[in-house]
């Protein structure tokens, strides 16, 4: 009966408030959907570091013809020099280092180059004119800076390049993407709060016969507070769902659809497990920041 009533007191606020509620939902519904796309973003970026990482290989870059480095001064690494590179990668030093190594030759190489250009770069580009290289997988990839140290400056070794770092400013541009969305969902957030106590404050002056009589009755403050911050808990409630249904669209149609078969060498993303966890997330901030700030603003009014 008393929890009955306390509902039917906070329906009726908000059918007295159908705008400001609309309002309410709608700020909670924009704010809430970046802060889960945010919470994705990073997911995203993470899955996708962790598979590159898991795959990025150091390579090592034997010279060729053309080389200009100053390592290159014989021109085609040769075949000692090779050998040198194998030596030191078997070493006890960085064998601890390194999970596989495959070398592939300047001809090796170039076939692969043609496969890839077509034949008429036959006569363009001769297999002196590429590299022979050392394509190494470690352990952990944050210790790259120990291979590169180890053969940069080495005779024939053209370059060392460690191909993790092609991906940095694409993991940078994700990770600025994921805070500009966190900080406009932080605006629109704080908005939605501020809407929020001053609903619940509107409707209290509105109503304040009606907790005039009830406190001369004798109702206690928590019996007049819970309509009030039901009622907000409500509108938040309402915006939280609406925001789970458009990140679940996201991940449905934004991503498996659309990026899925457009991003070719992206191969892990988010999916429906991803959105399993925001959307409790979301629903949880939505409820939570409702239910403070509209306990807050009724206490403060009720002891104004």
């Amino acid at each position: 009966m008393r929890v009955g009533l306390i509902f039917g007191e906070a329906m009726t606020s908000l059918r007295r408030n159908a705008s400001m509620v609309i309002s309410v939902v709608l700020v909670t519904f924009v704010s809430l959907t970046f802060v889960g796309s945010a919470i994705l973003m990073q997911m995203q970026v993470g899955k996708m570091r962790d598979f590159w990482v898991d795959r990025a290989q150091v390579a090592v870059y034997m010279c060729t013809s053309v080389s200009t480095a100053r390592t290159c001064t014989q021109g085609v690494a040769t075949p000692q020099q090779i050998d040198a590179v194998k030596q030191k990668l078997e070493s006890p030093a960085l064998k601890a280092l390194i999970r596989t190594t495959t070398f592939q030759t300047n001809q090796q190489a170039y076939q692969k180059a043609i496969e890839q250009l077509g034949d008429d770069y036959k006569t363009i580009i001769t297999p002196d004119q590429i590299n022979a290289t050392f394509s190494i997988n470690l352990v952990d990839q944050s210790k790259s800076d120990a291979i590169i140290e180890a053969f940069n400056g080495m005779q024939g070794v053209e370059e060392v390049k460690d191909q993790l770092q092609y991906l940095q400013p694409l993991f940078s541009a994700l990770n600025v993407a994921t805070y500009i969305a966190v900080g406009i969902a932080a605006l629109m957030l704080v908005a939605a709060v501020l809407l929020i106590a001053t609903t619940i404050r509107l409707s209290a002056y509105a109503r304040r016969r009606e907790i005039g009589i009830m406190r001369l009755v004798g109702a206690s403050n928590r019996f007049i507070q819970t309509p009030f911050v039901l009622e907000g808990v409500i509108a938040a409630l309402i915006g939280s769902i609406l925001a789970s249904a458009a990140v679940w669209a996201i991940v449905r149609f934004g991503v498996a659809d659309y990026l899925r078969s457009r991003i070719g060498f992206v191969t892990t993303w988010v999916g429906m497990g991803d959105v399993a966890v925001v959307v409790p997330i979301v629903i949880a901030i939505g409820v939570v920041l409702a239910a403070v700030s509209g306990g807050f603003a009724i206490r403060r009014w009720l002891h104004a």
